[in-house]
């Protein structure tokens, strides 16, 4: 019998009864933590969903490459790298959106 990472994580989690998400340094966990300063912070809500959009930009963007090196059809590689370009002047714009946003959380920001 092989026994994965996955099983054994899962093992752990249920025989701990699932609590790791709990944890007040888990960022996954939805509860503000409670030595955050500032846990409804508009700006940072903001800061955090840019970031997540970021992430899930960057996996479409890591498939679309995965396909235009990997497809055997020239065709499906050529749309693939069409995507891949898409995404990437996309995620460039995004970029720009997440330092600005990181820029006016800071004290004494300007604002034009």
């Amino acid at each position: 019998m092989v026994v994965h990472n996955l099983d054994m994580t899962t093992e752990r989690n249920r025989i701990r009864g699932s609590h790791e998400a709990d944890r007040p340094d888990d960022p996954r966990s939805d509860n503000p933590r409670s030595d955050d300063p500032r846990p409804d912070d508009p700006q940072r809500r903001e800061l955090m969903a840019l970031h997540a959009e970021r992430a899930e930009l960057e996996q479409r963007l890591a498939r679309a490459e995965q396909e235009r090196l990997y497809l055997t059809n020239p065709a499906a590689a050529a749309a693939a790298q069409g995507e891949e370009t898409a995404l990437l002047a996309e995620l460039d714009r995004l970029m720009t959106r997440i330092r600005a946003a990181e820029y006016r959380s800071q004290p004494g920001a300007r604002t034009w």
